[in-house]
């Protein structure tokens, strides 16, 4: 999204742009120059996928970033759903050999709960609302829409959700993000692995909790219920047989 020569071109003919920046260090620049280029193409409608509580980890990087996306959409004027979703269940298909493995549940993720989502119901929820402003006659209000799951978990009580899958104890593996942070430094840059360890520090402080009605707004607008991590965790279970 550097590219501006390849943004212009590929935003040729578009009427309605969904944005989805990647977590890189250079996340907020590659978004303020795809939304220049959206303006500049005449596109007015933008679906954003940001993250639940990013005006509240305002320490975290990638969050700090998004928010400022948010900002920036508003501020420009576009047309704009701003979707906010919490942590994807499918996250935790990169600690699958320790929690298979080891046994232990190892992601720090404390005990205030988080609301986990599949992200097949991001998707979703995002083509929904990208067809919903396409259709619109009119210009529709700027939207935040929080993307959560059915339900809100602890690290205890996933570790119990696998203890139940896999038909065996599994421990959790407790709150210290330190060597947390040490760990994702083996395959990860620096900056991005401290980014992940400052994320999991307000998991343990504030959490990422709906607010009051917004799993049931999820189940209406897909008009089925949301996934459950106890399905994911159950679908990864029955793939590794």
């Amino acid at each position: 999204m550097l590219d501006v020569d390849a943004l212009r071109n590929a935003l040729k003919g578009v009427s309605t742009l969904f944005l989805l920046n990647g977590v890189v260090a250079d996340e907020f620049t590659q978004a303020l120059v795809a939304l220049n280029m959206a303006r500049e193409a005449s596109i007015k409608r933008v679906v954003y996928l940001s993250v639940i509580h990013a005006d509240l980890y305002v320490n975290v990087l990638h969050f700090a970033g998004k928010f400022g996306v948010e900002r920036m959409i508003e501020t420009m004027g576009f047309s704009a759903t701003i979707l906010r979703p919490a942590y994807f269940m499918s996250n935790d298909l990169t600690i699958k050999d320790v929690v298979f493995g080891y046994g232990v549940y190892p992601m720090p993720v404390g005990g205030k709960g988080l609301a986990m989502i599949d992200p097949r119901d991001v998707g979703e929820i995002a083509a929904l609302e990208l067809i919903r402003r396409e259709q619109a006659g009119t210009s529709l209000p700027l939207t935040r829409i929080n993307l959560v799951g059915p339900d809100t978990l602890t690290g205890t009580g996933i570790a119990g959700i696998w203890s139940a899958v896999l038909g065996r104890e599994i421990a959790y593996g407790g709150d210290d993000t330190a060597p947390f942070e040490q760990n994702l430094r083996k395959f990860m840059p620096s900056w991005m692995a401290l980014d992940m360890r400052l994320m999991s520090e307000r998991f343990l402080t504030e959490g990422m909790v709906p607010a009051a009605g917004d799993v049931d707004r999820l189940a209406a607008l897909l008009g089925r219920p949301l996934r459950s991590y106890r399905a994911f965790a159950g679908e990864l279970a029955a793939s590794d047989q």
